[in-house]
């Protein structure tokens, strides 16, 4: 059953409080706030009962879809589990009690578990220095990308282009260009990496940096990585690793020894922390020993067991966060690499490595597969089969509604036509990617068998297929009407 609005529960007269009476004088309201600052008619708000408040608001919560009630095959998102110890630590008192404002001597704690996770994660990547400041993955590349600018600045030249793949994410572009660059393209090969011919075109004395995701937005490696590294120093330019895919990495190699300059970490995928509505994220960036005094001030030091802020750092690109990042989440990705240690971190990759590759062996007999070659963390299918008979990605991505499952990530990368990205990550069991694996070949036979289920699909859902282009320009967030 569809649940109806809150105000249509409301009937006048209907409380869900009780207060005491007052025990002191009562003024007039009027002596208490200034005319301009009241209102002149009672808010609409709808008049009900304690319980049906709790009842309504559990029964929608219900309607939600969550990591902790359901699978997100999300490629390129890593929407894995959190695991509740993580959560458990970050409320602690000592944590969830201090404020940014006090001085060090009171804050030890919190700056030795931000001393070590900087430590961590420079291991991990194989850099220098990592600041823990930017608040999300985009705001980590937009740090990066003005280390980068500030380096060839000091060189003398700040440079003019990026280059960026033709399989990038997105906040690739938006990145470099907020920093001031022109992004200059480069194309993949026939293996879905790549081109290194077009490669070595591109880059040229103007070039600032390269930024690549490995592996890549197709969820390939980047066996080359090494002759394209080769190729960007013959111009001095850097190499930046947009980390959302580190996943397929974690203690099976590191960005570093790649010849990676400058690495963005997502604490909020990786590191198994809140992600999306279950935010903030986090999205700290490592750098080479050749851009540490860029980083972004306060950098956090230890002198005689005494950990400090430092602001002492003349070529800084100064702060990118009001405070010193989103602590809450430094907590819970702390927490998580200290209860895996290096071998587990380890098995999170292979697993999610195994995981990927199962499902694509399942799948690749009922969707095209545009590159048949052993996948990393996700793998992209295409719908381009499905097309011929009239039925687009974006069905079958609603017919998947009905089974129960979240939609993969479609349409992206855009070198694949329908493309269907799928990420399982390291959390899912055998018995739910089996399931999720039984769903798409069961819509890859209803579109044999009768694609008009599938065209006209979600039947299931509260609310049918909407007008998404109208939902885009004309958003309609709030409820208007008089109550009852």
């Amino acid at each position: 059953m569809l649940e109806r609005l809150i105000f249509e529960y409301s009937s006048e007269g209907k409380k869900g409080y009780s207060l005491p009476e007052i025990d002191v004088p009562a003024e007039p309201v009027e002596k208490l706030i200034e005319q301009r600052h009241l209102r002149k008619e009672l808010p609409e708000l709808p008049e009900v009962s304690e319980v049906e408040v709790a009842r309504h608001f559990t029964r929608l919560s219900h309607e939600n879809y969550s990591i902790d009630s359901h699978f997100y095959p999300l490629g390129s998102c890593t929407m894995k589990y959190n695991p509740k110890v993580n959560e458990d630590v970050a409320r602690l008192q000592g944590f969830t009690n201090i404020h940014p404002l006090q001085p060090d001597a009171l804050s030890q704690g919190a700056l030795q578990l931000m001393y070590e996770l900087e430590k961590y994660l420079a291991e991990i990547s194989g850099l220098s220095r990592v600041t823990l400041q930017p608040a999300a993955g985009a705001q980590g590349e937009l740090t990066g990308m003005l280390m980068i600018r500030a380096y060839h600045q000091s060189m003398g030249n700040p440079r003019k282009k990026v280059i960026i793949p033709d399989s990038a994410h997105g906040t690739n572009p938006a990145s470099a260009v907020l920093s001031g660059y022109e992004v200059v393209e480069v194309k993949s090969d026939n293996e879905g990496r790549v081109d290194l011919e077009d490669l070595k075109k591109k880059a040229d004395a103007e070039c600032a940096a390269f930024m690549l995701t490995n592996p890549n937005t197709l969820g390939l490696f980047e066996k080359n990585i090494l002759q394209i590294s080769k190729i960007l120093k013959e111009h001095e330019i850097l190499l930046y690793l947009d980390g959302a895919n580190l996943n397929a990495m974690l203690g099976l190699c590191r960005p570093g020894d790649m010849g990676f300059d400058v690495v963005h970490f997502n604490l909020h995928k990786t590191f198994s922390t809140p992600h999306g509505g279950g935010g903030p994220g986090s999205g700290p960036v490592g750098v080479k020993e050749s851009l540490v005094s860029f980083l972004p001030v306060p950098v956090i030091e230890k002198k005689d067991e005494h950990f400090y802020l430092n602001y002492a750092h003349p070529k800084s690109i100064g702060k990118v966060q009001g405070f010193y990042g989103n602590f809450g989440v430094m907590v819970k990705a702390y927490a998580y690499i200290r209860t895996l240690g290096n071998s587990g971190l380890k098995e999170v990759s292979e697993n999610a490595i195994l995981n990927a590759n199962y499902m694509k062996k399942r799948l690749e007999g009922y969707f095209e597969l545009p590159f048949k070659v052993d996948c990393m963390h996700e793998f992209v299918l295409s719908g381009s089969l499905q097309k011929k008979a009239g039925v687009s990605t974006k069905d079958i991505a609603k017919r998947l509604l009905d089974y129960g499952f979240h939609p993969p990530t479609v349409y992206f990368p855009l070198i694949v036509d329908e493309a269907m990205m799928i990420e399982p990550t390291e959390t899912e069991t055998k018995e739910v990617l089996d399931r999720f694996c039984d769903a798409m070949i069961a819509i890859a036979k209803e579109v044999k068998e009768n694609p008009e289920i599938v065209k006209s699909a979600p039947h299931t859902t509260p609310v049918a297929r909407l007008d998404e282009t109208k939902a885009a320009k004309e958003l309609d967030l709030r409820w208007k009407g008089k109550i009852s």
